[in-house]
């Protein structure tokens, strides 16, 4: 980064952090999207003719009020990002070492509304973990039989009094997984649908009783190796936030995010 870029972002963090101290506007998913867009510009190297280097791991930081509501989006925002990273990555022809990350972090330091990236390139492969979450927490599936129910012998217990004492079974092998209800009194549903037996598939939300259960596959990123790690690069947040239809990324089989979640409404 050169010492014109520095200060030029260094201007950048002041008036974005004094507005957003006026303003008090959170960070927008179409910020985020933005801001990730620009680091991957700003951090490519060309190594050859025919081939540029880009980071493909990124650290979103925000401040704690913009963390709390963004992170209940749960896992469905940060693999919308990959997309976005992968999506743009590949149409201005950059190579990664490894497949794209993006983490969302909690920074004390910071001001509502104003959101930091920081860039690195990290080679190899992102695992990824299955989880179910209930109630906003994560519970990690390990490999073979997850029993969910209200009695003290499930793995994962609910307080819901509509629930039976062992009430559904998740089965995962290490790449699938299936959710079998255990023949419970009041059944469980998917999409309003009762069922016995059905596929596991990302945002899948199972519903035991009155609680709902979400199903989810999150980075490993305790797995990655930094290689060539770049120096952290800031982007400020505006308080503004456009239309970004044409940036949400299409994944196959994973649901896309609809205009309301990109615009922040």
């Amino acid at each position: 980064m050169g010492i014109l870029d520095s200060v030029e972002r260094g201007l950048e963090r002041a008036v974005n952090g004094a507005f957003a101290r006026t303003f008090r506007s959170g960070v927008q998913p179409v910020e985020i999207a933005a801001g990730l867009k620009r680091e991957l510009d700003i951090g490519s190297v060309v190594v050859d003719r025919d081939r540029i280097l880009a980071p493909n791991h990124f650290v979103v930081r925000v401040a704690p009020a913009d963390a709390e509501r963004l992170s209940r989006m749960g896992g469905t925002l940060e693999r919308e990002l990959i997309g976005v990273v992968t999506k743009h990555a590949k149409r201005q022809g950059y190579q990664l070492l490894g497949e794209p990350d993006v983490e969302l972090q909690r920074d004390d330091s910071l001001t509502t509304g104003v959101l930091m990236i920081d860039a690195s390139q990290v080679q190899g492969k992102v695992s990824w973990t299955p989880v179910i979450e209930v109630e906003g927490v994560r519970h990690q599936l390990r490999r073979g039989t997850t029993v969910v129910g209200r009695g003290s012998e499930a793995d994962i217990r609910v307080t819901d009094s509509a629930a039976s004492r062992q009430h559904l079974q998740l089965i995962w092998d290490g790449t699938a997984g299936i959710a079998r209800d255990l023949g419970s009194t009041n059944g469980t549903k998917i999409n309003g649908q009762r069922f016995r037996e059905a596929a596991l598939s990302p945002d899948t939300v199972i519903t035991i009783g009155q609680t709902p259960l979400r199903f989810q596959l999150v980075p490993d990123r305790a797995s990655a190796t930094t290689t060539g790690a770049a120096s952290p690069r800031g982007t400020g947040g505006s308080t503004h936030a456009t239309s970004a239809s044409n940036q949400r990324p299409a994944q196959a089989g994973q649901p896309s995010i609809d205009q309301d979640f990109w615009g922040g409404q």
